[in-house]
């Protein structure tokens, strides 16, 4: 049986890592073409394009595609050894269909920890490189104009600012308020304008006025211009869904809390990205299951039959997946739930699809 597993091994994995290398090169160049004009007219350098941007533009797109890949790489190696009678060979022999599982077990194991280290660990890293570079020959900087901007910085510290410009790092209409456990106001700082200083590491502010309250007592203090120390970077205002994808496991949980805290109203985007990149591995050995149990059968229509159904199944995991998200994000259900009830039902489906499967 070991050779029998080790075949099945090397043909899953194999059959895997080919069509998703053949589709990723197939990718490039369809993604050099589009983008060619834009590196002329930047003049990206060679090396630049091949190391900074598709080298590290590979595992984001063999990522994204892994468990597609997986599902279409069972079905096509195992329809085919069903066709040429080899699985009827194998279980005739006295081995148990599930014992026949156990390689496929291991190497969608494998694929699901590459998948979960590649999402939370090499691709934010390559993502920062990639899109660097992208900012640099391909897209204009992002210039924030955000209007009406209201944060919790920390706990009883919330600031406003009316619009923040990004590209001048300049905000207009500033306040910071200061309230006690108990909820009470007692600090209170009004500006027409704040403006970051990246020598100093502070906030100018100009055009000030500070109401401070002790007890009965209130102290009003004017002024033309302050350097002071606020707990609220630049990048802070200028956050988008995308950045999130350039932090690691540990940098993400880091930002939610932190949002979280801000009272930012996308923290279900952000959970949805943290969930995913737990779902997605799992749902490797799922579709895998799925994919055993379909075409394990010898069918009148062959290869062709099984992939038709298999992609379709593959369509629909999309579908559920993208339909459940965009609840999530809505708010209608919790993120966690959202993101993993495409592998509940698909799991609860492959369970079905092995009992009745051939043995």
């Amino acid at each position: 049986m070991k050779t029998i597993d080790i075949y099945i091994i090397r043909k899953f994995l194999g059959t895997f890592f080919f069509s998703i290398a053949l589709l990723s090169v197939v990718i490039i160049v369809f993604d050099l073409s589009e983008k060619i004009d834009d590196f002329l007219q930047k003049q990206a350098p060679v090396k630049g394009i091949i190391f900074d941007y598709y080298l590290n533009f590979i595992p984001f797109f063999v990522n994204m595609f892994s468990y597609l890949f997986t599902f279409i790489a069972v079905i096509f190696f195992t329809s085919k050894m069903a066709q040429n009678t080899e699985i009827i060979a194998i279980l005739s022999s006295g081995i148990s269909f599930w014992r026949f599982l156990w390689p496929y077990f291991v190497s969608a194991a494998f694929l699901g920890l590459l998948s979960f280290y590649m999402s939370n660990f090499l691709i934010p890293h390559t993502n920062k490189i990639m899109w660097q570079f992208e900012k640099t020959y391909i897209k204009d900087p992002i210039r924030n104009e955000d209007m009406n901007i209201h944060m919790q910085i920390q706990p009883g510290v919330f600031v406003y600012v009316e619009s923040y410009n990004s590209f001048t790092n300049i905000g207009q209409r500033f306040s910071m308020e200061k309230f006690t456990p108990e909820g009470s106001l007692y600090y209170k700082l009004n500006s027409e304008r704040i403006q970051w200083d990246s020598v100093t590491g502070r906030w100018q502010i100009k055009n000030y006025y500070i109401r401070k309250i002790e007890g009965e007592k209130e102290i009003l203090t004017k002024g033309i211009e302050l350097d002071t120390l606020i707990n609220l970077r630049p990048e802070e205002f200028t956050i988008i869904v995308e950045d999130i994808k350039t932090m690691n496991y540990w940098e993400l949980q880091e930002f939610i809390d932190k949002e979280v805290l801000r009272g930012s109203p996308n923290i279900p985007e952000y959970e949805v990205e943290k969930h995913k990149r737990y779902a997605f591995p799992f749902a490797t050995l799922i579709l895998t299951l799925i994919g055993v149990s379909l075409s394990s059968r010898k069918v009148r229509g062959g290869i062709g039959m099984h992939l038709g159904v298999g992609i379709g199944m593959t369509f629909s995991y999309i579908l559920f997946m993208q339909v459940s998200n965009v609840f999530a994000i809505s708010g209608s259900l919790p993120p966690m739930l959202a993101v993993w009830i495409p592998n509940i039902i698909f799991g609860l489906l492959s369970i079905y699809m092995i009992r009745v499967a051939p043995k």
